[in-house]
């Protein structure tokens, strides 16, 4: 019995494969785009701020009778607010979230570091480690080039950082390949 590969979309080192060289390719267009690619993460959070905001809205609005309406109220008040600020001022909100970008890269780069430490025994394992001494490093820069850089600093920085992910999902899904059992490459191919 034989599988058509071709209509076998469960594989999930296929699926890996995929996404990291998806990662990579849009990391390769935030480097080089680097302005534009600020502009549409901050418009971006501003979009998922307003939607968020409306949400609790509809919900306080619902559910008026029930205790903590005067809280869900005010959140989304604050969600709404905090969107309308990134929209009508986008420089003060690229200032923000370039020092919110600094502290999220700083966090990822210490959980890609453990992370790495614990896949230590499998092949390829070096690629988790460069993520996360790359993302540790570009979080560093962020906080030292803040503010002069932020204008094009997010793109170039979301762009290394998405780029140096997808290349360690591609190492590790053709490690993942690699380690396949040699029947099983063959029977996968007929």
């Amino acid at each position: 019995m034989t599988t058509d590969v071709t209509t076998n979309n469960k594989n999930p080192v296929n699926s890996s494969l995929l996404i990291g060289i998806l990662l990579v390719v849009l990391g390769g267009i935030g480097i080089a785009l680097p302005a534009v690619s600020t502009i549409v993460a901050e418009t971006w959070i501003a979009v998922l701020l307003i939607s968020a905001g409306s949400a609790k809205l509809f919900y306080a609005l619902q559910n008026r009778q029930n205790t903590g309406f005067i809280w869900n109220l005010l959140l989304s008040i604050l969600y709404i607010a905090t969107a309308v600020m990134l929209f009508v001022n986008p420089l003060t909100g690229v200032l923000t979230l370039t020092l919110l970008l600094g502290s999220f890269l700083l966090t990822e780069g210490t959980f890609e570091l453990l992370l790495a430490f614990r896949l230590r025994g499998q092949q390829n394992w070096a690629w988790e480690l460069t993520n996360g001494i790359v993302t540790l490093v570009l979080g560093g820069i962020v906080w030292f080039q803040w503010p002069s850089d932020a204008p094009w600093l997010i793109g170039t920085i979301v762009g290394a950082s998405v780029l140096f992910t997808g290349i360690s999902r591609v190492m590790l899904s053709l490690n993942t390949r690699s380690m396949k059992n040699p029947s099983d490459q063959a029977a996968s191919t007929l």
